[in-house]
């Protein structure tokens, strides 16, 4: 079984929905490492109760972003880690670290890319008075949120929408769509050609 590490500096959700699909049996790998940027990260605390080793790793101890990346390099060594699933990592991965695991790291990302890029993208989207948005799982590259996408869906926008009730209906598909990417991924089943994602 594969091993997987989750990067996540926030609440956790995302994470939250691929414990509940490994407990499930829905999704088959084993979610060796959950790390944060952030010591007070919900997500470790979702780590602690699932029972899964976490680390929090403070960037302010590190000279640079690369210093960083090396160190969290060896710890994923040492867990023997095979694909990484960002899940509201904040921080912006150094070449460096995407060069080690290439198209072995994907993100998911609250609008359909290339359309709002950014840390507001639901609010953008929002704001910009689109009729419909949605979620994008995609590769991570050098590029931010540039990556080639492996899958996309959408949903309309009401009339009468707020960012809550946008936030919630993005979220609840972002649940849906990483675990089919994440299932392919550690199953081989993702074939790059070109950006072209191929599914198999």
């Amino acid at each position: 079984m594969k091993n997987l590490a989750v990067f996540s500096s926030g609440f956790g959700s995302n994470l939250q929905a691929i414990i509940n699909a490994v407990k499930k049996g829905k999704v088959k790998v084993n979610i060796a490492l959950v790390l944060s940027d952030k010591v007070d990260a919900y997500s470790l605390v979702r780590a602690k109760k699932a029972g899964i080793k976490f680390l929090y790793v403070d960037p302010a101890l590190f000279l640079d972003r690369i210093s960083y990346d090396k160190f969290i390099m060896r710890c994923l060594r040492k867990e023997k880690i095979d694909y990484i699933v960002l899940a509201g990592f904040m921080r912006i991965i150094s070449d460096y670290f995407i060069k080690q695991y290439k198209n072995k790291i994907i993100n998911i990302h609250p609008s359909l890319l290339p359309s709002f890029k950014g840390k507001q993208a639901i609010l953008d989207a929002l704001d910009y008075g689109v009729k419909c948005t949605g979620v994008t799982v995609h590769f991570v590259t050098s590029t931010l949120d540039g990556g080639p996408v492996i899958f996309q869906a959408a949903l309309n926008i009401k009339d009468d929408e707020s960012l809550e009730s946008l936030s919630i209906r993005i979220h609840r598909l972002e649940h849906k769509l990483y675990l089919k990417a994440i299932d392919k991924l550690v199953k081989g089943k993702l074939v790059l050609r070109g950006r072209k994602v191929v599914v198999k």
